[in-house]
């Protein structure tokens, strides 16, 4: 089980990146690094493993991108091609769009959880941080459970249980297989729980990788995702679907909270979940699994994988900066060495990675995931990308020798 440190984060701050708000400010100086790279004109990959960019359908006249306009033209086929993505039954489900995948989830916690009562959250390792402040937010208890077994556990532990959030696939990118989440959810239901997924990027995964049913398939109550994540084109919106009544609670807080999607979106949403493909999920976790040997030859126990993605653990990356720095120790959280050779990364290298996609990150690992097959090989094919990673150890271990030299890598010469 994993402790859930200040903050809702599942690692421990540094000195350097205490907060939402240094993390924040670490981000404004890798959008500099983006912009001198762009005027000079040197290459720049998203190898985030995300899709964020705004891919309007070809022809879209211009007088419908507005948001009034837009909402009544595309909202029915909003919800058509969303509740099918999730697997929800017309009549009995529905589903609405808010503006990331954390606003879909908040809005779900907002009207599922009673103030005062227990929720238990149970994934193959950790919720997100997302699940964490959303259901404190509530007024809620959170209890965590690593599997079906620790969630039974964790059952004779509360008295008030009013929801479940069960996470497919965590941020740790392992997930949960199907009995457990049969298991799970019946036993929420058992209980008089609702049970709401945090399926991010599950949604696709779970189905076309693992062979699991849709979201709603597994008898969710609610369930959201988000339409950045693994297989699907962006832009970045949260799909929200579940039992209708529910679904039309959690859109009214939406609102209330001024975190639905704007209409004007409409558009690429219906365009990005009809031209939704299971095939492309496989083949980015090919490609993936291409890298991550590549890294691997490298870098040796270093590098960790899971049957979708490989990760740098934040321990194993400051390991790496100490070794190559010849300093017996550095004066860095493992969630800075990440920092910091995501910082080199993309000043040096140009490649853009997940570390600066989530402010603050949900986990301290330098994530390497779900990546297009188009972008590895414009970057000159796996080898180059593990050459790079390599290269830039070295690099930020001569700069965070001190603490001084990694503040000013993360926060900019002005500290």
């Amino acid at each position: 089980m994993t402790t859930v440190l200040t903050g809702g984060l599942p690692y421990a701050p540094g000195a350097i990146l205490g907060g939402t708000r240094d993390h924040l400010r670490k981000l404004e100086v890798a959008w500099g690094h983006v912009r001198r790279r762009r005027e000079a004109g040197l290459p720049l990959h998203n190898v985030s493993g995300l899709e964020r960019g705004l891919p309007m359908p070809v022809g879209t006249p211009a007088w419908e991108l507005d948001d009034e306009w837009a909402g009544a033209l595309y909202d029915g086929r909003v919800r058509e091609l969303g509740l099918a993505h999730l697997g929800g039954t017309p009549g009995e489900h529905d589903v609405f769009a808010a503006n990331r995948t954390t606003a879909a989830l908040f809005a779900a916690l907002q009207v599922t959880v009673r103030p005062g009562s227990d929720v238990i959250g149970v994934s193959p390792s950790y919720s997100h941080p997302a699940v964490v402040r959303g259901v404190r937010d509530a007024g809620g208890r959170l209890v965590e459970a690593a599997g079906a077994d620790a969630f039974e556990a964790a059952l004779g532990t509360v008295t008030d249980l009013s929801v479940v959030v069960v996470t497919r696939l965590a941020v740790t990118y392992e997930a949960l297989p199907e009995s457990d989440l049969r298991q799970v959810i019946d036993g929420a239901h058992r209980r008089g729980a609702l049970v709401v997924v945090d399926d991010a990027g599950g949604a696709r995964v779970g189905p076309a990788v693992l062979g699991q049913p849709r979201t709603l398939e597994l008898g969710a109550d609610l369930g959201a995702t988000g339409l950045d994540k693994y297989g699907v084109a962006g832009p970045r919106v949260g799909l929200l679907g579940g039992r209708a009544d529910l679904v039309a609670k959690a859109r009214a807080r939406a609102f209330e909270l001024g975190s639905e999607c704007r209409p004007v979106l409409y558009p690429a949403v219906a365009a990005c979940l009809a031209a939704y493909r299971p095939e492309r999920v496989r083949e980015l976790v090919a490609v993936t699994r291409e890298v991550g040997d590549a890294l691997r030859a490298r870098l040796g126990d270093a590098v960790e994988a899971t049957p979708f993605i490989t990760r740098l653990p934040g321990e194993a990356v400051l390991a790496e900066l100490t070794a190559r720095s010849g300093r017996p120790r550095l004066d860095l959280a493992p969630v800075e060495a990440t920092a910091a050779l995501a910082m080199v990364l993309l000043r040096d290298h140009g490649l853009l990675t997940v570390h600066f996609a989530g402010m603050p990150p949900g986990t301290s690992a330098l994530l390497i995931k779900f990546l297009p097959p188009e972008t590895v090989a414009a970057l000159g094919g796996p080898a180059v990308f593990a050459d790079a990673v390599v290269t830039a150890l070295r690099t930020a271990a001569e700069e965070v020798a001190t603490p001084e030299s990694a503040r000013r890598l993360l926060h900019g010469p002005d500290v």
